[in-house]
């Protein structure tokens, strides 16, 4: 059985970024079925399709042939499109592992805009324009909290950047603000303060959000890919999300290479996480002591493992790097702590 289940791990999928609400599930399952059935996706003969899953907007698609699941992955974008959608909605598509953490949780602060527009008629344009993510109830503060995939997030953030900047331009046209519900991107607090005060000091930065698992293992195994000439890059963690900004040394040169800079960073974010995964060994339970036990068995067992990286907290170990490294580093662990 425990034969059984491990190649059926093989031959699936994990679907962020599916349009939870929008259809009846069974239907939604039969549109997902249809896309990687598709030879224009790479796709190949469905198994099965999971959904909906304990996680919002998340589906399994397990195909017959293993072969299939790198045909799929190995496809730039996937868009999925049917004529009981509206539109087309990006998935994101990765390789099945126990224990992935596919979802991060943002904290939005509207408190700034309420100037601009009803805050509730905000929060209900994103939700249509967002339905993967899960919204928490805004609160009395302005603050709201935004749960899902980082793919998910980030074009959230992208749209809500779009709205701002029409704002923007209707206001410099017309002199006044609008009474609508159009509205600017939010980031935390830190990472705002930081981006503020790097553009007000030089005019010349430039600013990437990451997901910070992504950040610590880019800082640990790419640090040349956060080092670059004529410029200085510094990072503000935000729980879930890191903002890292980019600041050039001069003018129209420096403008160049931060931006020659970002590049390469949201390259090699897109790149890892494609491949990244993490398990996280907890203890919350265990006493002072036993929790000691398991950090140092950790960082003993790190040097069997090179490729994977530790990022250790009070209530649980993180373990980041590609599906075989942290599977392997995990089977380590569980047979030295028995």
């Amino acid at each position: 059985m425990a034969a059984g289940r491990a190649a059926r791990s093989t031959r699936t999928i994990v679907i962020a970024g599916v349009p939870a609400g929008l259809l009846q599930d069974d239907v939604m399952a039969d549109i997902l079925t249809i896309h990687f059935q598709m030879s224009r996706n790479n796709g190949g003969d469905v198994e099965e399709v999971a959904y909906p899953t304990r996680d919002k907007g998340v589906a399994y698609v397990t195909f017959e042939d293993q072969e299939v699941v790198e045909g799929v992955l190995r496809k730039d974008q996937h868009l999925l499109q049917d004529k009981r959608l509206s539109r087309r909605y990006p998935l994101t598509v990765t390789r099945f592992c126990h224990n992935v953490f596919l979802r991060v949780t943002s904290t939005l602060s509207m408190a700034l805009f309420r100037d601009h527009f009803l805050l509730e008629d905000l929060v209900e344009e994103m939700k249509k324009q967002s339905p993967a993510l899960n919204f928490g109830p805004l609160q009395p503060d302005g603050q709201i909290a935004v749960r899902g995939s980082f793919p998910a997030l980030r074009e959230l953030r992208e749209f809500l950047l779009f709205k701002a900047k029409s704002l923007s331009e209707e206001d410099k046209r017309e002199g006044k603000p609008h009474q609508r519900p159009r509205g600017k991107p939010q980031q935390h607090r830190g990472a705002t303060e930081a981006r503020n005060s790097l553009r007000d000091a030089h005019r010349e930065a430039e600013v990437v959000v990451l997901d910070t698992d992504i950040y610590h293992y880019m800082k640990c195994f790419h640090p040349k890919t956060l080092q670059a000439n004529d410029v200085v890059i510094s990072g503000v963690t935000d729980g879930d999300i890191t903002t890292v900004c980019i600041e050039g040394a001069g003018r129209k040169a420096g403008a160049e290479h931060a931006l020659r800079a970002k590049r390469m960073i949201e390259s090699s974010s897109v790149e890892l996480q494609k491949i990244l995964r993490k398990e996280r060994i907890c203890f919350k339970e265990r006493s002072r002591a036993e929790k000691q036990r398991y950090k140092q068995l950790c960082e003993r067992l790190k040097a069997r493992h090179p490729e994977v990286l530790l990022l250790p907290y009070d209530t649980h170990i993180d373990v980041v790097g590609t599906s075989a490294g942290v599977f392997e580093f995990a089977e380590d662990v569980r047979r030295h702590s028995r």
